[in-house]
C-alpha cells in the first residue's frame, strides 16, 4: 500500500500543511523540520505529485532561463550549474531558451502571458527591453539577471564588472613596460546584440589603452566559426609594429593562439606576452595569465535570488558586483 501524505506527518511528527509546504516550498520550512519531514518521505518511499501540487499552489515550479550565445560554452554550461545546485534541491526544475537573436527574445516575451509556465525568469549576459520587464510585471514574475548590462526592471541580478577586469588586464602590462597592445575579441556572426560581457571587455582595454599616452592599442575581431588562430597570426604579420602583448576576450581564443605562436618559433613572453579571460580549466595547467571569474558562484547566488523574489522576499543584496581577480602565470612578461 502506497504511503500518503498524513503517513509522512505522523511519521514526521508534524502537520499535513507542514508536510504539503516543505515538499512545495522548502526554502519557506525551518531547516530541522525540513529534514525530518524529507527523511520520513524517503523511508516510505512517498512521492508527491508536481503536477497536483502545481495545481494547487498555482505554481508551476519551473525557471525560465534565457541564454544567449551558444549554451555548451563553459561560462553558460558552468553557471547552469549553480543554478541547478540551488534549484533541483528546491524542487524547481530549469527550462533552458536560447536566445540567438533579439525576434526569438521577443517571441518568448510574447509567448509567454499565454503559457504562464514559469515562476521566475533568469536573463544570462544580455538585456531586455523595458516593455517586456514590464509584461513580467503584469504576471507577477520575478526577473533576475546574470551579467547583465542595466538591473533597470530587474528583481536581482549578480555580474561580473568585466570592463574593470579588462581595465586590471591592460594596466598590469602597461606596468611591464609594454606599449603595443593587441586586444583579440569574436565578432557576432547575426546582427545580434545580445554581447553584453564582449563589449564591455573592448571597451575596458580600449578606454585604458587611451588614457595612457604612448600606448598604441590595436584590435583583432575574428570570426565565431572561422580559424581564430590563423587570422591571429596573419593579422600580427601585418601590423606595421608588432605588438608585445596580446589580450583575449576568452581563454579559449588565447590558449590556441598560444599554441599555435610556440609552434612559429614565437617565444611566450620572451617575444609577446599573453593575457586571456576566464580561468577555464585547462588555463592553470598551462600556465595561461588570465583573469579568473567564477560562473557556478554567479548561477549559485542568482538562483538564491531568484527563490527570495518568488516567495516574496527582498534579495540580498538585491544587485551584486563581483570582481574578476588577475592570475598572474607563465604567460606575461616585462619587454625585453
Amino acid at each position: 500500500m502506497k504511503a500518503s501524505i498524513q503517513d509522512v506527518a505522523f511519521e514526521a511528527g508534524v502537520s499535513v500543511s507542514t508536510v504539503s509546504r516543505t515538499l512545495s516550498k522548502p526554502d519557506l520550512v525551518l531547516p530541522s523540520t525540513r529534514d525530518k519531514v524529507l527523511e520520513a518521505a524517503r523511508k516510505l518511499e512517498y512521492h508527491a505529485s508536481r503536477s497536483a501540487a502545481a495545481l494547487k499552489s498555482g505554481q508551476s515550479f519551473r525557471i525560465a532561463l534565457l541564454s544567449s550565445l551558444n549554451v555548451a560554452t563553459w561560462f553558460n554550461a558552468t553557471s547552469f550549474a549553480g543554478l541547478d545546485s540551488i534549484f533541483h534541491p528546491n524542487g524547481y526544475d530549469i527550462s533552458i531558451f536560447q536566445m540567438v537573436d533579439a525576434d526569438k527574445r521577443h517571441e518568448f516575451f510574447a509567448d509567454l502571458p499565454v503559457r504562464r509556465n514559469a515562476d521566475a525568469v533568469v536573463v544570462n549576459s544580455f538585456n531586455i527591453e523595458p516593455e517586456e520587464t514590464r509584461q513580467l510585471r503584469t504576471m507577477n514574475v520575478p526577473i533576475i539577471g546574470i551579467n547583465i548590462p542595466s538591473t533597470s526592471g530587474f528583481d536581482a541580478a549578480v555580474s561580473i564588472d568585466d570592463q574593470r577586469a579588462m581595465s586590471v588586464a591592460v594596466e598590469h602590462l602597461i606596468s611591464l613596460g609594454h606599449r603595443h597592445i593587441a586586444y583579440v575579441y569574436k565578432m557576432p556572426n547575426s546582427s545580434s546584440r545580445l554581447r553584453f560581457s564582449a563589449d564591455s571587455r573592448l571597451s575596458g582595454f580600449l578606454s585604458v589603452c587611451q588614457s595612457h599616452p604612448g600606448v598604441t592599442p590595436e584590435t583583432i575581431a575574428i570570426s565565431e566559426d572561422g580559424d581564430a588562430t590563423n587570422t591571429v597570426l596573419n593579422r600580427i604579420i601585418a601590423m606595421p609594429i608588432t605588438p608585445t602583448a596580446i589580450c583575449f576576450q576568452s581563454d579559449d581564443i588565447a590558449l590556441p593562439t598560444l599554441f599555435r605562436l610556440r609552434q612559429y618559433g614565437h617565444r611566450v613572453p620572451q617575444d609577446i606576452s599573453i593575457i586571456g579571460f576566464d580561468d577555464i580549466p585547462f588555463a592553470q595547467p598551462i600556465g595561461l595569465t588570465t583573469l579568473r571569474q567564477d560562473p557556478f558562484e554567479l548561477g549559485r547566488k542568482a538562483a538564491m535570488q531568484t527563490l527570495d523574489a518568488i516567495a516574496g522576499r527582498a534579495p540580498e543584496p538585491q544587485f551584486e558586483i563581483q570582481q574578476a581577480q588577475l592570475m598572474l602565470r607563465e604567460t606575461t612578461a616585462a619587454v625585453a
